[in-house]
């Protein structure tokens, strides 16, 4: 890897900085973003980000609702979040400043494309008077940039269009702050080269604007000097850059060699879980074989009948598909068969909020079909996690012979961070065995004799010799599966479901649970509140009180030691993307007083938004006495 080696001034040297691209969801922020980011994965830094989209894919050009952003956070150390607010904002037009103003620091910085703040432009953003003008940012840091200009003006040798080569402007923001922060040039050229191979005129113009955004950092006199993120010092190993829905795909992928299975995905198109699918599709050679169905229902009843078959059926969808899919996974859980449901949630109801994130589907998981159809439930806590949580839904979904939902969301499924690659010797044989001969002394098989130790039913491929049976969703006799409108046998499968459920329990690991002694407050998380709970521990912990922090990843059924650590504690705080699900499930299982922090904005908590909930009840407890 090589730099920029040009003369430079004095560079200062920072810990983090926390960065916001953002612009019209034409102006290539989040192609922008992803650029800086893998190249400051590479550069060695420590980092976590937030992509944020616009609902509409064609919103109006110029309007706020239009705004498509990119947040990331960089660093020296390990770091768990995003960053609550941007330090640097990249805006390339007056709604993108409107959008993100509130969330930048004070005394921030604004890089503005000044070339886009037209009475037109100001006046579609919602606009009175010129930001840039009337005196409303005086306290932030602003630096007014001809971009479209400069890179028109940079283009023209490449006899590229104006009106095209206004469109490689995200590469000139993209150079500027490469040369703020002391990127390495040459990754970021030939990512150029190779991406626009096909079109040597476009690839030239976006090359020439890159290069231009770094010449005017180097010769302006708008900045003091350029910064430095050194790398961070993390554990030793082998990394790449992984956004969740590709780690989650990673994940399957990995499950299925280590069962010995080849994977049939069966999927509508569906925000945020779409990349999951086009993912998938890329590995035919690991035995995946997907297929676009034309809905949600022919896409899990695709899986479903896959995993008749003998293969590893899974299907992945968003909160709307899960309400589709429910009579579904009825079915499969009344077949018994291993099927993986794959939900990124989403704001709700309905098509809701579909590219902001929620974690509103936990009851949804819980008790979202008829009848007394219990499930394993398992979340990811950040983007690299869904590898390790793919594999632990397939083992469960194997071993027991029952579907599985994985939660994810949003957030965790665009966002990207550091993943530090596993050693594969290290991985678990999740492999299970096909019943291949009759399994009662008779000579008859029985497909719904259950093992002893897990309660599940043998698993035989249609077509083996002397092991014909039949499936369907109506109720089966205990030990043969035939057809059974027997009252006291329906109470007796749906007990034998329930507790081969229940008895997961005992296969699972404890509470990851870290106990601060002495403290009455435990901080109890599920999904992607798992990084920016840390994060304010660290910081109620630096001011010298204690709390203690536990997080969830398996959430139906919980941890056989859960009540034991919630009793341990006078208050239990439960931060929460949704008005307060897995409260109502603490409370009814364990009759413990939990307590919601709660927010459905369609975007993460900040971190300062958990510290401060922590601070609240830890000033409650004092109050209340020892």
């Amino acid at each position: 890897m090589s730099t920029d080696t040009s003369p430079r001034r004095d560079i200062e040297v920072l810990e983090a900085v926390v960065i916001r691209f953002a612009g019209d969801s034409g102006d290539g922020m989040q192609l922008t973003g992803d650029r800086f980011t893998d190249v400051s994965a590479e550069f060695g830094n420590d980092l976590a980000t937030a992509p944020d989209y616009p609902a509409e894919i064609r919103a109006p050009a110029g309007t706020v609702g239009g705004v498509s952003a990119f947040q990331v956070h960089i660093s020296d150390h390990e770091i768990l979040t995003p960053g609550d607010a941007p330090a640097v904002l990249v805006a390339m037009n007056p709604a993108a400043l409107r959008a993100n103003l509130r969330d930048v620091i004070t005394g921030g910085t604004l890089i503005v494309n000044a070339d886009n703040f037209s009475e037109r432009d100001l006046h579609k953003a919602g606009y009175t008077s010129n930001p840039l003008d009337d005196g409303s940012l005086v306290g932030y840091r602003v630096i007014e940039i001809p971009m479209t200009s400069l890179t028109i003006e940079a283009s023209k040798h490449t006899g590229v269009k104006p009106r095209d080569a206004e469109r490689s402007k995200n590469f000139f923001a993209l150079g500027l702050v490469f040369w703020m922060y002391t990127r390495p040039v040459d990754p970021v050229v030939s990512w150029i080269e190779k991406r626009f191979a096909k079109n040597p005129m476009v690839k030239e113009a976006n090359v020439s604007a890159f290069k231009a955004g770094l010449n005017f950092g180097e010769t302006t006199e708008l900045f003091d000097h350029p910064y430095e993120i050194r790398p961070a010092k993390l554990p030793a190993g082998r990394y790449r850059n992984v956004n969740g829905n590709t780690a989650l795909s990673y994940g399957l992928v990995a499950a299925g060699q280590l069962a010995k299975l080849p994977i049939f995905l069966g999927s509508y198109p569906i925000t945020p879980a779409s990349d999951i699918l086009h993912e998938l599709s890329k590995h035919k050679n690991f035995g995946v074989r997907t297929l676009q169905a034309e809905d949600e229902i022919a896409g899990i009843a695709a899986a479903i009948g896959a995993s008749f078959a003998g293969q590893l059926g899974v299907t992945t969808t968003s909160g709307p598909g899960v309400d589709l899919k429910s009579e579904a996974m009825g079915l499969a859980i009344s077949l018994e068969l291993p099927l993986i449901v794959i939900d990124i949630q989403r704001g709700g109801p309905s098509t809701g909020l579909p590219t902001k994130t929620e974690q509103s589907d936990l009851l949804l998981a819980m008790y979202g079909r008829h009848g007394e159809a219990p499930l394993p439930i398992v979340a990811s806590k950040t983007p690299s996690d869904c590898f390790e949580t793919a594999i632990e839904a397939v083992r469960l979904a194997l071993k027991y012979r029952t579907p599985v939902i994985l939660l994810s969301d949003g957030y965790i499924a665009n966002g990207a961070e550091p993943w530090r690659m596993p050693d594969l010797d290290a991985l678990p044989d999740i492999s299970v065995p096909f019943t291949t001969e009759p399994n009662r002394p008779d000579g008859v098989f029985w497909p719904f004799l259950r093992d002893e130790e897990t309660l599940a039913r043998p698993w035989a491929i249609p077509g083996t010799p002397g092991l014909m049976h039949r499936i369907g969703g109506i109720e089966k006799e205990d030990g043969t599966g035939n057809i059974s409108y027997d009252t006291d046998n329906h109470d007796k499968m749906s007990r034998l479901r329930a507790a081969k459920i229940a008895n997961i329990a005992n296969d699972i690991p404890g509470v990851e649970h870290d106990e601060d002694g002495g403290t009455d407050l435990l901080v109890l998380g599920w999904g992607s509140t798992w990084g920016v709970a840390r994060e304010a521990i660290r910081r109620v912990r630096v001011r010298g009180r204690q709390v203690s922090h536990a997080h969830l990843r398996h959430l139906n059924p919980f941890p056989a030691d859960l009540g034991d650590v919630l009793r341990r504690y006078r208050t239990v705080l439960i931060p929460e993307m949704n008005l307060g699900q897995l409260v109502k499930l603490i409370r009814a299982e364990y009759l413990v007083d939990a307590q919601s922090v709660t927010k459905i904005k369609g975007i993460p908590f900040r971190t300062y938004e958990i510290e401060q909930a922590i601070v609240d009840a830890l000033e409650a407890l004092d109050a209340r006495g020892a």
